[in-house]
């Protein structure tokens, strides 16, 4: 096997690889030396064919798989000898001339063919000790606990039946059949029997709850209302409905309580108990959030550090990525561009900036992640995936066996993990300063932010490797 570069230019490198007609020669009769005992042939006894009939039978199935495994060969061989790191998976082309390729398979001409790479750019990693970074940190307070105590007392509340020919109110429990049509004509998930409805929880439609204020039990009711143009089933925003609705029963709240037994009926033991358990879950709402507003600021001030060519192709797919969740996300909310106030080639100009800042920026941490001997145990992705399939609660199997039989699946539960090791690591390298904040500044612009590509979303783990 003869390896020959042909091209070295920026990360993109070129390589012919030439397989004289002897080489495939003395592969193929190996391969069809080791089928002698095992192939069974009718008139051949076991390890008597001969290989020139074997080779009149298998030949050409077997050359394939010679030339396959030659492949195989010299692009290990083109990485090893040269010390290289993929980008992506080597692309292969073969000869266009079909005789020439036919006399390859037959053994009697040399075969030769070549491979493209993109190459990981090199690149040192640079000093972070001038780097420093503000910690915001909110804690819950007094307040917050009680909002959420009272929307528990709330959710929690007994109700019972009004007297008959009362009037349904605001905050009444109501049940009703409906059936919702558009232009006169039903419409799938439009109907519903034994729907219980809180008046004014803003549950439904809006509009839908107000206009059975006032209904009675047995009442029928005529209730027309609008589609919000952002409504989840696209064949249905925007449209005018109108809903027949039968009251069946009004239920009306009783005392919102605030007290033990409201925490026992939660799973906890006293009040205090279910405050020290709100007060901890909003802390830690509050912990992610000063997690990714970090992880933003550590990402941007990593970004301003390097400058280096990227990958085309690495760019071209996530930018691929990127584009498809903007249209779709277009889409779902019948907009366009205009009504953005851009247009499709500066949206494009602005989102491969992304897909630029998000293949570097994962690049960069793969390499720190090397350096630093990171790794991501088989424990730590079975936690993982435990997690993941509690997420499909009666799917759990399904699901499980997915993942387990998927090796890409699994990486992508592997990536994060990775990632976030990653950045803790580089979050040691860099000074942090913590400041005391309100709820409102922590959580200020978290959606801009969101679009600002704070995440690498790139498979980190897989570039180190």
């Amino acid at each position: 096997m003869q390896v020959t570069e042909t091209h070295s230019e920026g990360l993109k490198r070129a390589y012919q690889v030439l397989l004289p007609a002897k080489d495939l020669e003395d592969r193929l009769n190996t391969e069809l030396s080791g089928m002698k005992d095992k192939v069974q042939l009718k008139g051949f006894r076991p390890g008597k064919v001969p290989v020139a009939h074997l080779r009149k039978v298998y030949g050409r199935s077997v050359m394939a798989e010679v030339v396959q495994n030659a492949v195989n060969e010299a692009n290990q061989k083109i990485i090893t000898d040269n010390n290289l790191k993929l980008a992506l998976e080597p692309q292969v082309a073969f000869p266009e001339d079909k005789e020439e390729v036919e006399k390859a398979l037959e053994a009697k001409g040399d075969f030769a063919f070549t491979v493209n790479l993109e190459v990981l750019p090199s690149f040192e990693l640079a000093d972070l000790s001038d780097v420093s970074l503000t910690k915001y940190v909110a804690k819950p307070s007094d307040e917050e606990v009680q909002e959420a105590l009272d929307r528990m007392a709330k959710q929690s509340r007994p109700f019972s039946e009004r007297a008959e020919g009362e009037a349904a109110e605001a905050g009444d429990r109501v049940t009703i059949d409906f059936v919702g049509r558009i232009d006169g004509t039903e419409f799938e998930g439009g109907k519903g029997e034994g729907v219980d409805l809180e008046l004014g929880s803003n549950t439904f439609i809006p509009g839908f709850e107000d206009q059975l204020v006032g209904a009675k039990v047995g009442e029928s009711r005529l209730v027309k209302v609008t589609f919000p143009e952002a409504y989840g089933a696209e064949a249905l925003a925007g449209k005018d409905a109108e809903f027949d609705v039968t009251v069946t029963k009004i239920q009306a709240p009783g005392e919102a309580k605030i007290d033990d037994e409201l925490a026992k009926n939660l799973g906890l033991e006293s009040l205090d108990k279910l405050k020290e358990a709100i007060s901890g879950a909003i802390g830690s709402d509050y912990e992610a959030a000063t997690r990714r507003k970090l992880k933003k600021d550590l990402l941007d001030a990593l970004d301003g550090k390097y400058a280096f060519d990227l990958p085309p192709s690495l760019v071209a797919q996530e930018f691929a990525n990127v584009w498809a969740q903007v249209e779709q996300d277009l889409k779902n909310r019948g907009k366009t561009f205009e009504d953005e106030g851009t247009t499709e080639e500066a949206s494009q100009a602005e989102y491969r900036k992304i897909a630029e800042r998000r293949v570097r920026l994962g690049l960069v941490l793969a390499q720190v992640g090397e350096s630093a001997d990171i790794k991501v145990s088989d424990e730590e992705v079975n936690q993982a995936l435990i997690a993941r399939v509690r997420q499909f609660p009666g799917q759990e199997q399904q699901v499980w066996d997915f993942y387990r039989k998927n090796a890409q699946a699994l990486a992508e539960l592997r990536a994060p993990l990775f990632e976030e090791k990653v950045v803790d690591h580089v979050l040691s390298q860099v000074k942090l300063v913590e400041e005391p904040v309100s709820k409102e500044t922590l959580f200020a612009d978290e959606d801009a932010e969101a679009d600002s590509a704070d995440e690498t979303a790139a498979s980190t783990e897989s570039k180190a490797e």
